[in-house]
């Protein structure tokens, strides 16, 4: 299952031959290049290690920079793996594009949500406010946590105000609307998480795949 890495460009829209309007998100994806064959008699398991946009020398350990020079590609700010298909062979230092991609098929992309900081439990779960007047003292809070005199505690993992966002989250079976390999820009229908400029993690559809 080919990965492809990436930035989140930011929303436009697109228009299809019969004039509809498709709002779709831009990512700016590879090119990428793999920097390691791993396989079951000397790792374990079978994968192929990708890395995506190079780094300045100051930014990368000493570790890593041996693994990049053995590898014989420039130093990389990320790197990523991905278990190949039966059939696929990739070499040291080949180079993984937009090219690999088929305009409409469905993609799964992966990203870190936008970190909304602390918040509270209407903005976070939902939850419904109190009344607003007649002198209720009951407006945005969480009401009754406790379950009584017995066990008089509160259970783990009730639902309330706390940190919100900045999680991984994988919006599935998107369309891939439309490919621009001069630009390795890949435009998939709809939104997908994280902010402008975060990574991104692109590849086919595990489930729902037209065949």
């Amino acid at each position: 299952m080919k990965v492809l890495l990436g930035k989140k460009i930011g929303m436009t829209q697109i228009f299809t031959e019969e004039g509809v309007v498709i709002p779709v998100t831009v990512i700016e994806a590879g090119p990428e290049v793999v920097t390691q064959i791993k396989t079951v008699e000397t790792d374990g398991y079978d994968a192929v290690q990708v890395g995506y946009e190079d780094t300045k020398p100051h930014r990368v350990n000493k570790p890593m920079k041996g693994h990049f020079e053995k590898s014989g590609v420039a130093l990389k700010k990320h790197i990523a793996e991905f278990k190949p298909e039966a059939g696929e062979t990739y070499e040291l230092g080949q180079v993984i594009t937009v090219t690999e991609f088929e305009e409409g098929k469905k993609l799964d992309v992966t990203g870190i949500s936008k970190g909304k900081g602390t918040q509270g439990n209407i903005k976070r779960h939902g939850h419904h406010r109190g009344p607003m007047t007649h002198g209720s003292k009951h407006k945005r809070l969480p009401g009754a946590l406790a379950a009584g005199t017995y066990p008089s505690r509160v259970f783990k993992g009730n639902k309330g105000p706390g940190r919100m966002g900045r999680d991984t989250v994988t919006v599935q079976n998107v369309v891939l609307a439309k490919v621009i390999e001069d630009r390795n820009l890949l435009l998939v229908k709809g939104a997908i998480p994280g902010h402008k400029g975060g990574l991104v993690r692109v590849h086919y559809a595990i489930k729902g795949q037209d065949k």
